[in-house]
């Protein structure tokens, strides 16, 4: 069986958490689930959500963000737009989660 990879791009700071735990979600469900908060700054997470990430790290996932004040704060991933391309190019699935 082979395993779907899952990329949800969030663009819009209201979605962002949601998202991150949807991202989970399709982890717990045997996908590899990856998210990216990109072009817009989000508050520092809460300890709940922030062991969430672990969760999903645990499961082969993680959270990405083309956004260096979220890397900081967050412990997110750095990604640029160019390897986010490359890196959609390897996902069965892509979802813009969130756009207003």
């Amino acid at each position: 069986m082979e395993y779907k990879k899952v990329c949800l791009m969030y663009r819009h700071k209201d979605y962002a958490v949601d998202g991150m735990r949807s991202a989970l979600g399709l982890a717990v469900e045997n996908m590899y689930s990856y998210g990216v908060v990109m072009d817009t700054e989000i508050e520092k997470l809460d300890e709940h959500n922030l062991e969430s990430i672990e969760m999903l790290r645990d499961m082969e996932g993680e959270i990405y963000s083309t956004v260096p004040a979220n890397v900081e704060k967050n412990g997110f991933e750095p990604i640029t737009i160019e390897e986010l391309g490359e890196k959609l190019r390897d996902m069965s699935i892509v979802i813009p989660y969130g756009l207003k």
